[in-house]
């Protein structure tokens, strides 16, 4: 039985070409550092986004890629980007984090900005207000609310793929963001 094939995504993109290296990868430490160097800073970023500091995003980050060296070989391509294991590994090594830290940090604005990948620290000075508004609205939301925000926004993930890294299904994503959404909206509109 043959597989869809779907198209890339926007973090490195899927197909033949990931599946080749995720093959190689199982034997040859270079495939593997290739797939680390793709999808190091979208882990990063994500927990980064969940913890709230560099030195626990960089430990947490390094976990992710020992686990998943370490479990590559049982790794099966069924056509899902490479990157929703990753974060899915890295999902349960941040929810046992906070299970052994008993604390959540706060992510301060200009961190948050200056390691996206998709701000412009320069221009984002002006929109400060607002998107310390909007970060303190998000950390307020439960956990899975702002996995689902996080992973749309600073990973550009499709619903599909969500679903995926988050053990749900397309359905269940979308209803969840969009009720996410329309949270989010009242809070703002009720902040104002």
């Amino acid at each position: 039985m043959m597989k869809e094939r779907r198209p890339a995504t926007p973090d490195g993109g899927q197909g033949k070409d990931e599946a080749k290296l995720i093959a190689r990868a199982k034997y040859d430490r270079e495939a593997f550092g290739e797939l680390y160097e793709r999808h190091l800073q979208k882990i990063y970023t994500y927990l980064y986004y969940r913890t709230g500091n560099h030195a626990d995003a960089e430990d947490l980050t390094s976990r992710v890629f020992q686990k998943a060296y370490v479990h590559l070989s049982g790794y099966e391509h069924l056509g899902l980007p490479f990157s929703a294991w990753l974060y899915r590994i890295a999902h349960n090594i941040v929810a046992n984090w906070y299970r052994d830290q008993s604390r959540r940090k706060v992510v301060g604005l200009d961190e948050a900005v200056r390691h996206s990948s998709e701000e412009d620290p320069g221009s984002s000075a002006e929109k400060s207000d607002e998107q310390e508004r909007l970060l303190q609205l998000i950390r307020k939301l439960p956990e899975e609310k702002q996995q689902v925000i996080i992973l749309k926004f600073t990973g550009g993930y499709s619903n599909a793929e969500i679903g995926e890294i988050l053990g749900r299904s397309e359905g269940a994503i979308k209803s969840l963001y969009h009720r996410t959404l329309l949270t989010l909206r009242e809070k703002w509109v009720q902040w104002e």
